[in-house]
């Protein structure tokens, strides 16, 4: 994914009204559900999340399989 795509593909999920959970998967398998829009920051292809607890999941563009416009099991 192109950090262009990947930062216009975030930021239209993240604006929804209402806002609807989606879910992040990355290369390694790896899924993380977002539960709010204030919880993740991106800028240039970059992003973090804060998961439930503050635990932070930093990723990027190349590091994204897909991202499904749903909830998912959260796997952290």
């Amino acid at each position: 994914m192109t950090a262009e795509n990947f930062d216009k593909v975030l930021e239209a999920l993240l604006s929804l009204t209402p806002f609807h959970r989606f879910t992040v998967e990355l290369h390694c398998g790896r899924r993380f559900e977002v539960d709010h829009p204030r919880a993740m920051v991106l800028r240039d292809g970059v992003a973090v999340y804060l998961a439930p607890g503050g635990t932070p999941i930093w990723f990027d563009h190349e590091g994204v399989d897909r991202v499904i416009g749903g909830p998912a099991t959260t796997d952290i």
